[in-house]
């Protein structure tokens, strides 16, 4: 008897088949301890993604694909075991928790439903079969129990979504992410080692490295984790008042770290209408968590951060998105994965599996097919605790800028894992540029030790190609490329000449 004509005898009712299972030894106690921590979209994917996926992106992609087709997840299960098949989702939102019994039935069908996604009509479109990934060696992990500190922004996407989504399963880890209070408790909990690895905004490992704005400290750039993805927000208030750089002159500005690209961009920004960000604006370090209530109290006037706070400003009619950071600078970097010298040399062989786990999770989130899935996964009270209605319209770039349009910008936030080395060149340059310290260390240290040897000491670019390539991407093979940005083009070989013509030009 053939899948489909098998698939036909199944029993209609899923409590007809549960007795027979538990009695086969295919649901065992161990499986029941994390009953009560499913709710109805962590239990399709663990049951459908891991088991189906077995860990595989692209199988993974095929089987909610065979779900849609199905007309959506409740009728993929009511094909294979009729009206019934709603009691799945019903008892697994109960808020008292799925008894045994219950838990065992849920198990069931979702097994069924891997047998359905398995068994699909050869015929039937999208069901080509997908080669079943390697089986990726674990054995020499100094360290698999990791926690990662993380900020609930968008820019994260890569390193939330490979807790639920199982990336970081299947490089071996059992890896928690840790919500972070501020970029502030970030670099602290780095230094005193609290936790494994981080989400860090990309200047960071570059400032900490220097020993800029903190005790000097050794990190590493691992891989980008979001290219473009922030926005400069304005209050209601100045609706139809602000047009370009100059109209911000006397403003409150958030930024949320200032060793940020919010911060570096937003100065690049306002000097190119005539105005120094040190003395015509006053730009403040806002928690992204906080900016929206800041927004609204009227303690600052307009913030240049992070996603979703950006969306999430027009949502609560809050404020209006100004301009989007991708047209300052299309595909400029923003935050990364990053670890300290010290964990790396620890746990070398841990810190290569988390970062592929990192940069194969980045590739998946560059395909905009996956971003509605993504936004649902990491929406979560756990995670971003945002409407994933607002966290959807930024990864996927259909949104409204509370001005009354509605825009289509796919690249609005995007994921290339790869740390370009003319990233940390530009980054460099406005450390420079601006003196954050206002004691001229970045202007001596960094010409001194050279541009070049401070981006290679911390973007680890030839890891994160390997890694790109051994996960199915295709980097670039060159470390250097020259950055188009709206108003100057940067060349990463001369970036001293570039801070000397953007001073000439712009007085500041």
């Amino acid at each position: 008897m053939g899948h489909w004509e098998f698939l036909q005898t199944m029993p209609t009712d899923p409590l007809d088949m549960v007795s027979d299972l538990v009695k086969m030894g295919l649901y065992k106690d161990q499986q029941l301890q994390v009953a009560d921590k499913v709710n109805a979209y962590e239990l399709r994917k663990a049951l459908l993604l891991k088991a189906a996926g077995k860990g595989d992106p692209k199988r993974e992609k095929l089987v909610l694909a065979l779900a849609k087709q199905a007309g959506g997840i409740e009728n993929a299960f009511a094909a294979a075991f009729g009206p019934e098949a709603g009691l799945f989702f019903a008892d697994t939102v109960r808020t008292s928790g799925a008894t045994r019994r219950e838990f065992l039935r849920n198990i069931a069908i979702g097994a069924a439903m891997v047998t359905l996604t398995n068994c699909a009509r050869p015929e039937d479109p999208g069901t080509e079969a997908v080669d079943e990934a390697a089986a990726v060696d674990v054995s020499n992990l100094e360290k698999t129990d990791l926690k990662i500190g993380f900020i609930p922004i968008t820019c994260a996407t890569p390193i939330i979504m490979s807790e639920p989504l199982g990336f970081y399963e299947k490089y071996g880890f059992n890896a928690e992410v840790v919500k972070m209070p501020s970029w502030g408790a970030v670099r602290d909990s780095a230094i005193a080692g609290e936790l494994d690895a981080y989400h860090m905004l990309a200047p960071m490992p570059i400032a900490m490295t220097l020993g800029l704005g903190s005790t000097a400290f050794g990190m590493k750039l691992a891989s980008i984790e979001n290219i473009n993805g922030q926005a400069i927000t304005v209050a209601n208030k100045y609706k139809g008042q602000i047009n370009g750089p100059a109209d911000f002159k006397g403003f409150t500005l958030g930024v949320p770290f200032p060793y940020s690209m919010h911060n570096l961009l937003l100065r690049y920004y306002l000097a190119t209408g005539g105005l120094d960000p040190d003395v015509d604006v006053k730009i403040r370090a806002v928690p992204p968590p906080d900016s929206i209530a800041q927004l609204i109290a009227g303690d600052i006037d307009a913030y240049l951060m992070p996603d979703p706070f950006n969306q999430r400003a027009v949502y609560e009619d809050a404020g209006f998105i100004f301009k989007l950071t991708k047209e300052l600078w299309p595909g400029h970097p923003c935050c990364a994965f990053a670890a300290s010298d010290q964990w790396i040399d620890t746990n070398p062989n841990t810190f290569r599996a988390l970062n592929k786990a990192i940069i194969e999770a980045a590739g998946y989130a560059s395909d905009p097919a996956n971003r509605s899935e993504i936004a649902q996964a990491i929406s979560d009270r756990a995670f971003l605790n945002q409407p994933t209605e607002v966290v959807e319209a930024v990864l996927t770039g259909k949104f409204e800028d509370g001005l009354g349009n509605t825009l289509d910008v796919p690249d609005r936030i995007d994921f290339d894992p790869y740390p370009w080395q003319s990233f940390a060149n530009w980054i460099s340059s406005q450390l420079v540029r601006w003196d954050l310290q206002g004691d001229g260390q970045a202007a001596k240290a960094i010409p001194e030790k050279g541009y070049d040897t401070v981006g290679e000491e911390v973007f680890l670019t030839d890891l994160a190609r390997e890694l790109a390539q051994e996960v199915g991407l295709n980097p670039p093979s060159d470390i250097y490329r020259t950055e188009e940005l709206e108003f100057d083009t940067f060349n990463p070989e001369a970036p001293d000449e570039y801070v000397k013509e953007q001073i000439d030009k712009y007085g500041v």
